[in-house]
């Protein structure tokens, strides 16, 4: 006997659905399509599993986007604004003080070439050797003055020779060489006067340091020509670098006589 054609028993039964009739199975054909949609995608299984997305955070993502898109347009406001500041600022010709020397390690703003007008930049350059003279005396006195320490001349007058260096290097800066790059920048009275009053307090450092009397200088802290005699004849050596001390202070104390005459013929005739 042939089975070939007898229904299987665990099929379920299923009445056959033609689509094409417009009889009373259409209600059926309608019913079949969503359930094989729904058999083929998953949904209305029981372990399928139901993803909830709360349209609360939904809104407060939006809102931080809102938050962060506002303050972006924010920053970049600000910075048109300050683009816009400087840019008016360097079409006024008002130099901006940002530090740009010693090009290795900035720590002043000095730019002659640029903020000083062509017929006072020769002297200003002179003024600046001045104080380059200044800071490279007093560095050198600390070399010497260590070495004499080194040889037994005691570490007191190696903290005094520490103090003089940190304190001239700036002090002359802020004292007189800046007033005197101001003043040729600007024309100003007031800083010229400045400068002459401080200026001459300079002069008068390096005179002294150049001769270091003991009344004023304890010991042997300056390397002036009294203190170069006094350890030469107990170190040589010592007496050497003393001695190369006191004619850095001499040629400094002549470069600022020659600056102050400069600078007061410029006042003078400028005026």
């Amino acid at each position: 006997m042939s089975r070939g054609n007898d229904p299987n028993p665990f099929d379920e039964e299923e009445p056959e659905v033609n689509p094409f009739s417009n009889g009373g199975s259409a209600p059926a054909s309608k019913s079949r399509f969503p359930q094989m949609i729904a058999s083929t995608l998953g949904f209305g299984q029981k372990h399928d599993v139901t993803v909830d997305i709360p349209l609360d955070s939904m809104n407060g993502s939006n809102k931080k986007q809102k938050e962060l898109a506002n303050w972006e347009a924010d920053l970049q406001r600000r910075e048109r604004d300050i683009k816009r500041r400087e840019d008016a600022v360097a079409g006024a010709g008002v130099p901006t003080d940002d530090r740009n020397w010693p090009p290795f390690f900035p720590i002043i703003h000095h730019d002659i070439a640029n903020e000083i007008p062509a017929h006072s930049q020769k002297l200003q350059y002179l003024a600046f050797a001045s104080w380059l003279g200044i800071v490279f005396c007093l560095v050198f006195n600390v070399l010497a003055v260590t070495i004499c320490w080194i040889r037994g001349g005691g570490v007191k007058i190696f903290f005094l020779a520490i103090i003089y260096a940190l304190m001239g290097c700036p002090l002359s800066y802020v004292l007189w060489y800046r007033p005197l790059y101001n003043a040729m920048r600007t024309d100003s009275a007031l800083k010229f006067g400045w400068f002459f009053m401080f200026y001459l307090i300079h002069i008068g450092f390096c005179i002294l340091a150049a001769i270091a009397p003991p009344i004023v200088f304890h010991g042997k802290s300056l390397t002036g020509i009294l203190a170069a005699i006094d350890v030469f004849s107990d170190h040589v050596l010592v007496g050497i670098f003393y001695l190369i001390g006191f004619a850095f202070f001499c040629l400094e104390a002549l470069l600022s006589l020659w600056v102050l005459q400069k600078v007061y013929m410029f006042f003078r005739g400028h005026k």
